[in-house]
């Protein structure tokens, strides 16, 4: 039997792929968010991945929680299932490789809140998001009240927790949600394609998120602080010998780095 969740790296591009696999809608369970963690942290020890896609196959990337498993939740229940999946999330959020979702169909509910884990995603013309929580008398449980209020601000992230309404493709465009929009077949390919330039780019890189990530909810001095750190560190590297070498000898964007 397959695991609901599986990780395939293609080792020419440096990218890998977190598969979730659970039919008929991905619905997301106990089982697929250990295998989350699990898999983030075999990603984010393999200097070998240069960047990673989250993809629910081309039908649906994943219409929410499973939730056959709440009729059996007390309130001690909900908070650990909430913190289990928010353990999923944050492992997500901190790999140190670029992350893209691409979306096939729905990311509703916890589909959303992995979606909005990632660095970028790419949603299909057929594509739709949101939180159907408040209809089922709950709120989003896995980060989504707080990812999406960052991302596209506090009015737009009440008004789709209140009402439970979805947005199609173009108002995620237009909401910043979303970085682009692509036929649905050929979402995951653009957001591979994606990835593997991402793949291509310095150690840095892994740096400059670490600074953003870190330092978005701090006092600017503090912030400031944080990337001074990750800029000092950067001078550790080859990639950046190679980059300031290349720079004065033969002019910017000639550089071909290995991402060490």
């Amino acid at each position: 039997m397959n695991k609901p969740v599986s990780l395939e790296i293609d080792i020419d591009n440096k990218v890998a792929t977190i598969r979730l696999d659970r039919p008929k809608v991905n619905a997301v369970n106990a089982e697929m968010l250990e295998l989350i963690v699990e898999i983030c942290e075999v990603v984010s020890s393999d200097h070998k991945i240069g960047a990673v896609v989250m993809w629910g196959g081309p039908r649906v990337f994943a219409a929410g929680a499973d939730i056959t498993e709440f009729p059996e939740f007390d309130r001690a229940g909900a908070l650990e299932f909430s913190r289990r999946f928010n353990r999923a999330a944050l492992a997500i959020e901190a790999l140190p490789q670029p992350t893209i979702t691409a979306i096939n169909g729905f990311a509703l509910g916890g589909g959303f809140e992995l979606a909005l884990a990632t660095d970028f995603r790419l949603i299909a013309e057929d594509g739709r998001l949101g939180f159907p929580e408040i209809l089922l008398g709950l709120i989003p449980g896995g980060g989504g009240t707080q990812r999406l209020s960052r991302l596209a601000g506090i009015t737009l992230t009440k008004d789709l927790i209140y009402s439970g309404r979805q947005l199609d493709a173009p108002d995620a465009l237009a909401h910043n949600i979303v970085s682009s929009i692509h036929p649905k077949e050929e979402v995951h390919g653009a957001a591979v394609e994606l990835a593997a330039n991402l793949a291509k780019g310095p150690a840095s890189m892994r740096m400059a998120k670490r600074a953003i990530l870190d330092g978005f909810h701090l006092p600017i001095e503090e912030a400031a602080e944080i990337e001074a750190q990750r800029f000092a560190d950067c001078f550790t590297t080859v990639d950046c010998r190679t980059g300031v070498r290349s720079f004065l000898e033969n002019g910017p964007g000639k550089a071909s780095f290995s991402g060490r």
